[in-house]
């Protein structure tokens, strides 16, 4: 499972890196929650690549009520192809979540201490996404919305978790916009290289923001 990340890099480099030729601003985020907006790249119409606001949790078009997206912030790579929620987007809507890291949690003697992990090189990276629009049928009310692709933990990432969010960097992204079915075992199994360092538990509050939030009050890993 992702449940929170971080985005701080600048906007319209990162969307440039990505293949995005216009841009909007978003402001740096150090603790993004389920519900709140995200930065996504996906393709109009005419296929051009665009960045756009989502909330994050996937509303389907067939719901009822648009709250059934406070639990669907993650889709599962082995299912997602199959799952009512999910397969049209999966075929016809996927998009990048722009990311610098992302939060997991790890239970130890202390109790649960909360990791960032990012690229080891620093640089801001992807998430694999699918994206939805919904309507209402009883008022004019209408959002589009977005969920994280997760897959099952790689060696590295197994250790503090058992899930793990797709990671991709530009030459995979583009495969992923493109449709391609079997990137999410491979990037799983050789994905980029990672590091990781437990961070204050200031970040388990989803109301706190700041860059103090990823900051290292241990020691950084980049192997186990």
């Amino acid at each position: 499972m992702c449940g929170r990340f971080a985005f701080y890099s600048p906007s319209e480099a990162t969307a440039a890196l990505f293949g995005v030729n216009d841009s909007l601003e978003v402001q740096p985020r150090y603790n993004i929650a389920p519900t709140q907006y995200i930065a996504a790249i996906r393709c109009d119409e005419d296929e051009d690549r665009e960045l756009t606001m989502l909330r994050w949790g996937l509303i389907p078009p067939w719901a009822k009520d648009p709250a059934i997206g406070n639990r669907m912030i993650n889709a599962r790579a082995e299912t997602v192809a199959e799952k009512p929620s999910y397969r049209v987007a999966y075929r016809k809507q996927r998009c990048l979540v722009l990311a610098d890291g992302f939060y997991e949690w790890h239970t130890e003697a202390a109790g649960k201490v909360p990791y960032f992990f990012s690229l080891a090189s620093g640089e801001p990276f992807a998430f694999a996404g699918l994206w939805e629009n919904w309507r209402s049928k009883t008022s004019n009310e209408s959002i589009q919305s977005a969920t994280l692709i997760t897959t099952a933990a790689n060696e590295f990432t197994s250790p503090l978790h058992n899930r793990m969010p797709v990671v991709l960097v530009p030459d995979t992204a583009d495969r992923w916009l493109a449709g391609d079915d079997g990137l999410i075992e491979e990037v799983a199994n050789n994905g980029p290289r990672m590091r990781v360092w437990p961070v204050d538990r200031h970040v388990n509050n989803a109301r706190n923001e700041g860059a103090e939030l990823i900051e290292a009050v241990g020691g950084v890993r980049e192997s186990f």
